[in-house]
């Protein structure tokens, strides 16, 4: 199989186009939006009224706008370190949940949470935003008081998914330097689990071909320049199954990339803001301690 490596030069995104809000919510230090359907390179062409629950527990559908909650480090002795969070949904919603960046902002680290525009049968949107995410950061580093050479990812389930894809497939400065993946559905060659199955329908298309299976698995993507990644999992997903995820692992050890996978007995799926998780304080300080290795 030839291998399929998309590359998107995110040039036309000048600092000038971030357009920045006034409102402030959450908590957060800033609200950016990025771009629209009508300034993006691509539109997903969805008419529907966005639906956008600013909440712990929210989930935003119809996703017309690629926007960014800022928080900034709070600690004493900022780190440099920043990381675009990108949450999970299925390609289906887009399940914004702040307490992470909250958690990593009080750690000196500066962390966004994307609010990217859902796929709607147009599958190079959620990559093109999650590109203008790192992007920005690495173009406004001296204001955000950030190393542009500490810029990561973290995503869970279909946001690990994306992560994975921004670390696999861009280049320049739209390619993060390390990745944290929670239980990420990197995996679209995985045959009868019926979720996964259904969020590939989302971004590919439920009569998707074998070839488009492939070239959006991203094992198949993985090179001797895919950033260190860290992935988080339990043995029990029922989601996303944790052999998807070894392999995306495999891939990245086969090509000399640092990696490491941790592997907790139990926990299913979406545990990341779960705060009776068994394992809460060991994948914490398991991400804690590989974004500071950077």
């Amino acid at each position: 199989m030839k291998k399929f490596i998309l590359y998107i030069t995110l040039s036309v995104v000048a600092t000038s186009a971030f357009a920045q809000q006034t409102k402030v919510e959450n908590g957060a230090d800033e609200v950016i939006v990025c771009w629209d359907n009508t300034t993006a390179p691509h539109s997903n062409n969805d008419n529907n009224p966005e639906q956008y629950y600013i909440t712990e527990t929210g989930s935003v559908r119809f996703t017309t706008s690629n926007e960014t909650v800022f928080y900034l480090f709070k600690a004493a002795k900022p780190t440099g370190h920043s990381v675009a969070i990108f949450p999970g949904g299925g390609y289906k919603n887009v399940n914004v949940g702040f307490s992470v960046a909250k958690w990593l902002s009080q750690n000196g680290i500066t962390a966004m949470v994307v609010k990217y525009r859902l796929p709607n049968g147009v599958r190079e949107v959620p990559l093109e935003d999650a590109g203008a995410a790192v992007a920005f950061l690495r173009r406004n580093a001296e204001r955000l008081g950030i190393d542009p050479n500490k810029i990561g990812v973290n995503g869970s389930s279909a946001g690990g998914h994306l992560a994975a894809w921004c670390s696999a497939a861009l280049e320049g400065e739209s390619k993060p330097n390390f990745a944290v993946l929670l239980y990420p559905a990197t995996n679209a060659e995985i045959w009868g689990c019926k979720t996964l199955w259904s969020c590939f329908d989302e971004l590919l298309g439920h009569w998707r071909t074998q070839v488009d299976i492939e070239n959006h698995s991203i094992q198949n993507l993985v090179n001797a320049q895919t950033p260190p990644t860290l992935i988080l999992h339990s043995h029990d997903d029922s989601i996303a199954p944790v052999y998807g995820a070894t392999s995306y692992y495999k891939a990245l050890k086969q090509h000399g990339v640092k990696a490491s996978m941790h592997i907790y007995p139990s926990g299913d799926h979406g545990w990341r803001g779960v705060k009776d998780f068994e394992y809460r304080k060991q994948w914490m300080d398991a991400t804690l301690e590989w974004i500071l290795s950077f």
